[in-house]
C-alpha cells in the first residue's frame, strides 16, 4: 500500500517504458531524441523521480503515440495539466485541497468506470448540495465558512464526470445504513433519496442496495473505490479513504482481491430494479 503520488509515478513510468519498448527504442535512443541524459529517462521509468506534463508529451511524441485518450491519461498522471497543457479545474483549489484529494479527483476525472462500496454516506458523485454541505460540515467541523463553501463547491464540480461525453460508468453498492442515516435532517435526507432514485434511472449509473438482512459481509471492513481506465487496465487502482489520508493499492493481487470482493457484494445486494424500488419506498417514508 502506498500513497497516491508514489503509485502514480510508478504507474506512469511503467507505461512509458512499455510504450518505448513497443516502439523499438532503447532508453539511450529515447534520451537522445528528447535531448536528455539517459539517467533521466531511467529515473522516470522506474518512478524514482516524477515527470512534468511537458516531459511526458515529449516522450510520447518521440514514441509516436497518437492515441489522444492515452496521451491525456498519462499527462494527467504526471500533473495538473491536460494533453493541451491547460490546468485542470481542480488546480484552482490547490491551496485548499490536500494532495491526496487532488490525486483522487484527477483519477476520478480520467477513469472510464468506478466501482464503489459505500457503507456510511451517499457517494460524493450523487450528493445533493444540501447533503454535501451537511457531510462536509461534519468532516471539517470548526473550519471557517468560506472553506466549507469551497469544499462543497469542489464536491459538486466533481459530479461533472457523470455528465461528460462519454460519462463515467458508476457502479455503486450502498449499505442500507446509507439510506437510513439521517444526514442534514429529514428534509435534506428525503431530497437526497429522491436524487438517488433519479440517478439510478441513468443508463451509466447502477445502484444496488445491500440490505441489513444480508447480515455480515465482506464489505464490513469498510468502503473502497476501484477505478478503471479506458486505455489500459495496468492503470487500474483501488483507493481506500482514511480520516487524514488515502491509500492506493495497484498490485495485481490487490485489484483481483477487491474485484472479487465487489462481485461477492453484488450477489448479496438487491438487484438494480429492486434497489430502485427500495430507495423509492424509503424516500416515500422519509
Amino acid at each position: 500500500m502506498q500513497h497516491g503520488p508514489v503509485v502514480r509515478r510508478r504507474k506512469l513510468g511503467a507505461e512509458l517504458r512499455a510504450l518505448r519498448t513497443s516502439a523499438g527504442i532503447t532508453s539511450g535512443e529515447a534520451a537522445r531524441l528528447v535531448g536528455w541524459h539517459q539517467s533521466k529517462v531511467s529515473r522516470i521509468e522506474t518512478g524514482t523521480s516524477g515527470a512534468k506534463p511537458a516531459d511526458v508529451r515529449l516522450l510520447l511524441d518521440a514514441y509516436g503515440v497518437a492515441d489522444g485518450e492515452l496521451r491525456e491519461l498519462l499527462v494527467v498522471l504526471a500533473g495538473s495539466e491536460d494533453a493541451s497543457g491547460r490546468h485542470h479545474w481542480w488546480h484552482a483549489y490547490r491551496g485548499v485541497l490536500p494532495p491526496t484529494y487532488r490525486d483522487f479527483i484527477s483519477l476520478e476525472s480520467q477513469a472510464s468506470a468506478m466501482r464503489t462500496l459505500e457503507t456510511t454516506v451517499v457517494p460524493g458523485l450523487l450528493q445533493t448540495p444540501e447533503y454535501a454541505r451537511a457531510v462536509t460540515r461534519a468532516a471539517v467541523d470548526g473550519q471557517p465558512e468560506n472553506r466549507l463553501n469551497t469544499l462543497v463547491e469542489v464536491r459538486l464540480a466533481r459530479q461533472d464526470v457523470l455528465r461528460a461525453d462519454p460519462p463515467l460508468e458508476l457502479n455503486a453498492v450502498l449499505d442500507e445504513a446509507v439510506l437510513r442515516r439521517e444526514v442534514g435532517g429529514p428534509g435534506v435526507m428525503a431530497r437526497q433519496l429522491i436524487r438517488l432514485v433519479e440517478a439510478a434511472r441513468l443508463p451509466h449509473v447502477r445502484l444496488q442496495v445491500l440490505p441489513f438482512s444480508a447480515g455480515a459481509h465482506i464489505g464490513v471492513t469498510g468502503p473502497f473505490v476501484i477505478f478503471s481506465f479506458p486505455s489500459t487496465s495496468d492503470l487500474d487502482v483501488v483507493v481506500l479513504d482514511h480520516l487524514t489520508s488515502s491509500l492506493h493499492l495497484e498490485r495485481k493481487e490487490d485489484l483481483e482481491a477487491y474485484t472479487e470482493a465487489f462481485n461477492a457484494l453484488l450477489i448479496h445486494a438487491l438487484s438494480p430494479e429492486d434497489s430502485l424500488d427500495y430507495i423509492a419506498a424509503t424516500a416515500a417514508g422519509a
